[in-house]
């Protein structure tokens, strides 16, 4: 049977084209017609029809990357924070405008459809989203590139917000399938867990090492297309799902135990069904390091399969061969590397090490030492005994290159042991990934020093070039075109759209900012945006807003050190002034919350609680006559933060400085014409040598300062004393100003801030406050407002993963652009 399909080798497929490719999806795929299809299955009839076009350029791409036989990079991350496909596809395959009007023709609305997209909850926050926005410009670049994740099936949680609180709910992202993703049988990889392991002698003599007596679990591929934008490119994420072995089933099945034999399968299973399983406990830690070593091992397998098709000397891994860690969580990817270098490929150690440093590149994501993972050696030589053996020898190996560097210096080989002591053995794995690595790197100046300086200090003196900096970047496909598209449209009408892949095009704003004309046209997109957020807000929480108030947003993952609670102190502060000055010229504000906590962190649940509480009192007093809102957005995801980055006109970026590595979502905001306040902290810094030190406001300690003042002995209770309105706020959070039913509900964090406050925020109280104020003076002022407004956007030009990726490419991985040729193949569409 002849069909009709879209052809990409068309420059534009007409309207009729296109409405035909719909219908026979609808028709063909969907078994439906125009009186029995939902709106659901419109969405995935316009999902499929835009998918043909995804997978000629697919084929090709891949095919042109073995013709070639092109280095690939793989980057292995535990999450990929991916938003929706479909809006994305569309602008990157450069025909959203055309599908927008095939469907209007046929009374469908595109935007409507996009609605009915669930969003891949493959993520948290910004580890995610980056390694989302760098596969994006990977493939906008042509660089030959693989995105390696797990499919969870259960994403992040969905979060509810009831009688105030968080309440986490499963997030099914895969009910109703998945048009974008596509089952690869074939690639289907056996992971190993627990057994044992045994010694022998090979045929030439050499002792070898057997992993055997193992419970076997099976890694099945889930491949998703990431369009490049404007190219032929279509590079690959593949997402790992656990199914159970054939063998593992039958033979409970043979014994007649079907009960048993359906509930090993769920067991087996259970490593990918959900993202961060609650690790407080020890089963939840268990899992975590299966899902870890489950993602490691089948990339591993993947990565040599493919080497397999053109090479059989292995000593040119990794001049065909770049690997990149996304933080720790992937580092058991060296090990075992490692193990089938030695264990299957009979490689001598030295040789297998080289080949393993050289192909490996590790980018921490932290500052906090007690976020840097660590496994007990314990639960690790129960579930991977051989990596732990293999783990041990590459210690003893680095230790006694340590020893002969800084002999004498027992301290030195404590400190950089793979090994820790302390609290029980556990393997440091931050140290695994430094000591199997030839590249480390921070994702901001000021992280990179951190690391080198502090964190990692002792392995910079060792190897000092192996650390380098890569400051962390956003792709302007999604988080300008695609989601602000009123303001898109107004920087292209006047300066072009060069900078859809080349964002230092931005600068070219810079004579328009004292423009009055443009400065009004900015005003209005803005205002726009404003109002649809305006709408959002009424719709979900019931609250409204007015689009003239300052929107004054910190839309983040809900953890102590980002310190939404001092957002909360100024919140309180302002309610208190507007209380006791009926009168005063306040400028109105509408405070945006949004971000999840994890669901066993008492403390950030806490935050939410209490945020939450301060807006009802906040939101239901009529003696603030409009003048300041509060609302927390329940489940922020990617696709909220489409709306709520365009609407912003206050960025809070508040981390004590030296916490935050790097943030994105402070350079989303900027790139959205949003002005930031925050720390000189991870890549504020950097927003603010290129936007200009008179358009944003800095407050507050230096991360020098603040390790100052606690080698001095920080003493939060005389900021406490010394400062009433300080007092009068934290007294109210205490005493059951906002929990009248439940006075002592927030005791615990008035005992926080009082007692240890470790993250500095009465420090730095009157400061942010004092800066609050200066952003109230200039907010009076719009067309002032507009111009730092439109500076902000001009100066992000440094601030793409265009530019961070092109870093790696150079720096680390030794890749370069590979032209997608089109290819002839029979038509089978």
């Amino acid at each position: 049977m002849t069909t009709s399909k879209v052809n990409p080798n068309d420059t534009k497929p007409t309207a009729a084209d296109l409405q035909r490719s719909f219908l026979r999806h609808l028709q063909y795929t969907l078994v439906r017609d125009k009186y029995s299809a939902t709106k659901a299955d419109l969405y995935l009839a316009l999902a499929y029809a835009v998918r043909d076009v995804l997978v000629d350029r697919w084929l090709d791409t891949q095919q042109s990357y073995y013709i070639n036989d092109a280095k690939r990079v793989y980057y292995i991350s535990m999450e990929f924070l991916m938003g929706r496909t479909l809006g994305n596809s569309l602008i990157n395959l450069g025909i959203m405008e055309e599908w927008q009007t095939a469907l209007k023709q046929m009374g469908i609305d595109v935007e409507e459809l996009q609605e009915k997209e669930w969003d891949a909850g493959l993520g948290n926050g910004g580890l995610g989203r980056l390694a989302a926005c760098f596969l994006d410009s990977m493939a906008t670049m042509s660089l030959p590139a693989y995105g390696y994740g797990i499919r969870y099936e259960f994403g992040m949680f969905y979060q509810k917000i009831i009688d105030d609180a968080q309440n986490e709910f499963p997030d099914n992202w895969l009910r109703y399938g998945n048009p974008w993703e596509f089952d690869r049988q074939e690639h289907l990889h056996q992971i190993k867990f627990n057994g044992r392991v045994t010694d022998y002698v090979d045929d030439h003599g050499e002792k070898r090492y057997a992993w055997v007596d193992t419970t076997d679990v099976m890694a099945l591929a889930y491949d998703f297309p990431v369009p490049g934008y404007g190219n032929e490119t279509v590079n690959t994420m593949r997402l790992w799902s656990a199914k159970a072995t054939r063998d593992f089933e039958l033979g409970s099945f043979n014994q007649g135990n079907y009960i048993g034999a359906v509930e090993s399968k769920m067991r087996t299973e259970n490593i990918s069904k959900v993202l961060y399983p609650a690790d407080h406990m020890a089963e939840g830690k268990e899992l975590r390091l299966r899902q870890e070593y489950f993602l490691s091992s089948a990339t591993v397998q993947d990565i040599f399969y493919r080497f397999a098709k053109k090479h059989e000397n292995l000593n040119l891994l990794p001049e065909k061969v770049a690997i990149q860690l996304n933080d720790t969580h992937p580092t058991l990817a060296i090990p075992e590397l490692m193990r089938i270098l030695l264990d299957e490929r009979h490689v001598a150690w030295d040789a297998a090490w080289e080949i393993a440093v050289k192909t490996f590149a590790y980018t921490n994501h932290t500052v906090l030492p007690e976020a840097l993972e660590k496994w007990p050696v314990q639960t690790m030589e129960m579930i991977l005994p051989r990596h732990l053996q293999i783990i041990y020898l590459i210690n003893e190996l680095f230790m006694q290159q340590v020893a002969a560097r800084f002999p004498g210096d027992s301290g030195r080989l404590r400190r950089m042991s793979i090994i820790g002591e302390g609290d029980g053995k556990h393997v440091r794995m931050a140290h695994l990934a430094i000591v199997g690595s030839h590249s480390v790197n921070g994702v901001s100046a000021l992280h990179s020093n951190i690391l080198k300086d502090d964190l990692f200090r002792d392995f910079y003196e060792l190897w000092p070039e192996r650390f380098n900096n890569k400051t962390n970047g956003i792709t302007q496909r999604r988080w300008l075109k695609y989601s602000n598209r009123w303001l898109a449209d107004l920087i292209s009408s006047n300066i072009g759209d060069g900078w859809v892949t080349d964002l230092d095009e931005l600068k070219k704003l810079i004579p328009l900012a004292g423009d009055r004309e443009f400065q009004q046209q900015w005003i209005e997109v803005k205002r726009a945006n404003k109002h649809r957020l305006a709408d959002y807000i009424l719709s979900q929480n019931g609250i409204t807003v007015s689009p003239d108030s300052m929107f004054d947003c910190q839309t983040k993952r809900i953890h102590e050190y980002k310190r939404q609670l001092l957002n909360v102190l100024h919140v309180i502060t302002r309610y208190n002034r507007i209380k006791s000055n009926p009168g005063a010229n306040f400028a109105p504000r509408t405070v945006i919350f949004g971000g999840k906590a994890a669901p066993s962190y008492f403390m950030a649940k806490l935050i939410i609680n209490l945020i939450n509480a301060v807006a009802d009192s906040v939101n239901n007093d009529p003696d603030l006559n409009g003048l300041l809102k509060v609302v927390f957005l329940g489940n922020y995801n990617v696709t909220l933060a489409e709306i709520i980055f365009p609407a912003s006109d206050l960025s809070e970026q508040i981390s004590t400085a030296g916490t935050e590595a790097s943030g994105t979502g402070n350079m989303k905001y900027s790139l959205n014409g949003a002005l930031t306040i925050g720390t000189l902290d991870g890549a504020n810094i950097e927003i603010m040598e290129e936007v200009g030190r008179d358009n944003i406001f800095i407050f507050g300690l230096t991360a020098e300062q603040v390790t100052g003042l606690k080698k001095a002995g920080y003493r939060p209770q005389d900021y406490y004393h010394h400062n009433q309105e300080l007092k009068q706020a934290v007294d109210m959070i205490g005493n059951g100003s906002f929990s009248p039913g439940n006075p002592d509900l927030f005791k615990p964090i008035v005992d926080t801030l009082l007692g240890l406050d470790h993250y500095l925020l009465l420090a730095d109280y009157a400061s942010y406050i004092a800066t609050q104020d200066q952003v109230d003076k200039l907010y009076r002022q719009p067309y002032e407002w507009a111009r730092t407004s439109i500076l902000n956007t001009a100066g992000m030009g440094k601030f793409s993963s265009d530019r961070t990726i092109a870093e790696y490419a150079r720096e680390i991985w030794g890749i370069k652009p590979v032209k997608v040729n089109r290819h002839s193949r029979q038509d089978l569409h």
